[in-house]
């Protein structure tokens, strides 16, 4: 094993990308997300992961937005994973938007209302700054399907629960202190056909979950104040 944990690697004749880097297991993700966001759509490169790893490569690229495509992997027009060990939350999305994909920040579009809660409830202090609510809040972002829509109802059902998979797989590894769980509609499909908002009987990945409506301006039952309550009593964690 390489000085760091795992030796990673990318290289895209494409656009003449070449990195390498020696990073422990929970720092990969963010590495890949770096790199898919260095790249435009549909461009091709080849990844590689050394030694043995707590997740499938598979997962690891499908969260940093690409489609395994041996012997390379593609870029795909989606938001990828900002994820660490140990978060205080970890937001799950249905499925980005486009506006959201092509704006490279989860829950971009103006009319959404999940970051003007998100300050409101004090849980991250810059909007729409996806990065610095990682860093310095523990706050993460991942999607229950990484196929963007415009609506939530275009995804497919096999696609939340394939998802939904791979998401409890990463909870189980990176251990959030909360998953927070963005619209209902997706992990009833996926995971509890009863499920209504707030703290979950179950948890997923080992982890609580706290379930809340759909933040998208679509949505006219819930007010910027409920939404605002709902991430507060998450931040909170279960009683």
């Amino acid at each position: 094993m390489v000085s760091g944990g795992h030796l990673v690697k990318a290289s895209s004749s494409e656009v003449g990308l070449r990195r390498e880097s020696a990073v422990e297991a929970g720092e990969i993700p963010m590495w890949l997300a770096r790199v898919h966001r260095s790249l435009p759509v549909g461009a091709s490169v080849q990844l590689s992961i050394s030694g043995t790893l707590p997740v499938t490569q598979d997962d690891l690229f499908e969260g940093a937005g690409f489609r395994s495509a041996a012997p390379s992997a593609v870029r795909l027009p989606t938001l990828p994973d900002t994820v660490r060990p140990n978060m205080k939350l970890l937001i799950c999305g249905l499925n980005p938007s486009h506006y959201s994909a092509e704006a490279g920040v989860s829950f971009a579009r103006p009319g959404n209302r999940f970051w003007p809660a998100a300050l409101r409830a004090g849980i991250v202090s810059e909007d729409r700054a996806i990065d610095h609510a990682l860093a310095e809040h523990g706050v993460g972002f991942t999607d229950l399907a990484k196929r963007p829509s415009t609506k939530a109802d275009e995804v497919k059902p096999a696609e939340f629960r394939t998802g939904a998979a791979r998401v409890e797989r990463l909870v189980n590894w990176l251990s959030p202190q909360v998953l927070v769980m963005v619209g209902l509609g997706g992990w009833r499909i996926a995971v509890d056909r009863q499920a209504t908002a707030g703290w979950q009987a179950e948890t997923f990945g080992g982890r609580p979950v706290y379930l809340m409506p759909n933040t998208s301006g679509l949505n006219t039952r819930e007010s910027l104040g409920s939404l605002t309550k709902h991430l507060s009593v998450a931040q909170e964690g279960p009683k």
